[in-house]
């Protein structure tokens, strides 16, 4: 599909484009792109990546197009002004977004797992993917996140598989609507809550997206799912949970820091099933990567000893290390139901826990500021901290009249122990002056790749 075809990413280092780029130009395209980052000095070793393996990258100044056969992949929501829409315009170039080239290559598939919801779509992704490779099944896996099991010299970013199979598995996404665009064989939906859009609208989407399905895989424990699925007509169905009904049923847990196990009942037989990454949340995340790769074909067994071996994903509850006791993680959690996952698996054991959190964008304060506030609040002792800088701001006209300081705000007004100070330097510096042994300091935010070696300066820079 990708034969003599050439493509121009913009915004080529991003969690999103990456891994489709390297998918498109494996199935033989020419691909070219450039980055704000590239531009600004920054992520320099994954631009290098990019360039070892053939991809030329240019200034985000529109001179890397330079023909009108060339496809622009850029998000929607980039402003014509940007040099590169505006070269684009100006050559008569065709544009696309990121999900409309990945639906093209995943609707071709002869079949194909999505993961769908709000939270954990690149765990169950990761763990799908992983299984299916372990079950010989060759997959190409298109994931918003590096996939641990997958990484080696070769591939340090390793957020996607270029499989030779007749299989892709891909997370999808609701933010932008554009789940809309994919017809999975199976469909797999986590859960459904507020993020980026309202409920209703959700509700929409995710209803449309497994009605579609041969085969929807869904989580019994939501409520919200449970109100879906009760209202489309499904083909073939399995649901997962820890309740009682559940096709894919979890039983005697055992939660570990770093771990967990517990027992699936499915089709009137027990299996243990052991974990590498801690949570509940993952183990909800396990049963539904086994039911998808179980309606896909593999045994359930296979799936079960495969996903012994996950490692889990970068900035997913990533241990960074421990220096002086104090245990320093990176994670992706940016919405109310991440950021809870992460906090209760924190908080299942003792030991003070030093929160930082950078949002991911003005809107999304406005949207959710409330809720993010509150799942602070809930979930954090007194003893605990709570440290906020200003959001992740790129450029645009996007209203930023609300900030980290309402979230902080409201933390304080409930009891909490939150601090919003602007610059995300100085937050790592006080991190450092108020960490004592027995702390987790967990780094938390989206939309910006350097909160991964912000979570490595604090901990190398922690002292006796």
């Amino acid at each position: 599909m990708s034969e003599d075809k050439s493509y121009y990413f913009c915004g080529i280092g991003g969690s999103g484009m990456l891994p489709l780029a390297m998918i498109v130009k494996a199935g033989g395209a020419q691909v070219a792109g450039s980055d704000r980052a590239l531009d600004q000095g920054r992520l320099a070793d994954k631009f290098q990546w990019l360039q070892d393996r053939g991809v030329h990258l240019f200034q985000q100044d529109g001179s890397g197009l330079v023909d009108s056969n060339q496809i622009l992949i850029a998000s929607a929501a980039i402003e014509d002004s940007v040099p590169d829409v505006a070269q684009a315009i100006a050559l008569g170039c065709k544009r696309m977004t990121r999900a409309e080239l990945l639906a093209e290559h995943f609707n071709s598939a002869e079949h194909s797992i999505a993961v769908g919801g709000t939270s954990g779509k690149s765990t169950v992704t990761g763990m799908i993917g992983w299984i299916l490779t372990e079950a010989g099944r060759d997959p190409a896996i298109m994931n918003g996140a590096v996939m641990k099991n997958f990484v080696d010299a070769d591939t340090p970013f390793a957020s996607s598989r270029v499989g030779a199979g007749p299989l892709m598995v891909s997370e999808v996404d609701e933010s932008d609507g554009s789940i809309a665009l994919f017809d999975p064989e199976i469909a797999v939906l986590n859960n459904v809550s507020l993020d980026h859009k309202s409920l209703e609208e959700l509700r929409i989407l995710f209803g449309n997206f497994i009605a579609k399905a041969q085969h929807a895989i869904w989580n019994h424990d939501d409520e919200e799912s449970r109100a879906l699925v009760s209202s489309v007509h499904l083909s073939n169905a399995s649901s997962i949970g820890f309740s009682e009904g559940s096709d894919y049923q979890a039983l005697q847990i055992q939660e570990q820091p770093l771990g967990s196990s517990f027992t699936l009942r499915t089709g009137g037989t027990d299996y243990t099933v052991s974990l590498q990454v801690p949570g509940r949340h993952n183990m909800a995340n396990a049963m539904a990567a086994i039911a998808a790769s179980c309606a896909i074909g593999v045994k359930v067994e296979t799936a079960i000893s495969a996903i012994g071996s996950f490692q889990g994903l970068a900035r997913r509850f990533d241990i960074v290390g421990t220096k002086n006791d104090i245990t320093v993680i990176d994670d992706f959690g940016h919405n109310p139901d991440k950021i809870a996952a992460t906090l209760r698996t924190l908080k299942a054991f003792p030991g003070r826990v030093v929160a930082f959190f950078q949002p991911h964008g003005f809107g999304p304060i406005k949207k959710m500021g409330g809720e993010l506030a509150t799942v602070f609040t809930e979930y954090l002792d007194h003893d605990d901290r709570i440290i906020l800088c200003d959001p992740v701001y790129f450029g645009g006209t996007v209203d930023r009249t609300l900030g980290s300081d309402s979230i902080v705000d409201a933390i304080r007004a409930a009891g909490g122990n939150a601090e919003h100070i602007a610059d995300r330097s100085d937050c790592g510096d006080r991190i450092l002056d108020i960490a004592k042994p027995g702390d987790r300091i967990v780094v938390m935010g989206a939309r910006d790749d350097t909160l991964s070696s912000f979570a490595q300066a604090i901990l190398a820079a922690t002292t006796e």
